[in-house]
């Protein structure tokens, strides 16, 4: 009984401690802003069924979370997506 109880409890813990990753990253479209500028919006499904959006910016060489701001951003795609499902 206790080998069951102690298993049960490790495996609850072990659940708990994997981050969601991400599944898939689908393009969304182009956002022109004002000041002549562009970026592409991303959206990114996790394993956890949440879906979040990212951004490229300068021509799809920096990576940031959110819509149409820079913040937390990265240079590469798949670590803003792996940011995102956190």
């Amino acid at each position: 009984m206790n080998k069951l109880l102690i298993a049960a409890t490790a495996l609850m813990f072990t659940a708990g401690a994997y981050a969601a990753k991400p599944t898939s990253i689908t393009y969304v479209k182009e956002v022109p802003l004002a000041n002549d500028e562009i970026y592409a919006e991303f959206v990114v499904k996790c394993s956890d069924g949440q879906e979040k959006s990212i951004t490229a910016w300068d021509n799809r060489r920096t990576w940031c979370q959110g819509t149409g701001e820079r913040t937390d951003c990265t240079k590469k795609q798949i670590n803003a997506a792996k940011e995102a499902c956190k």
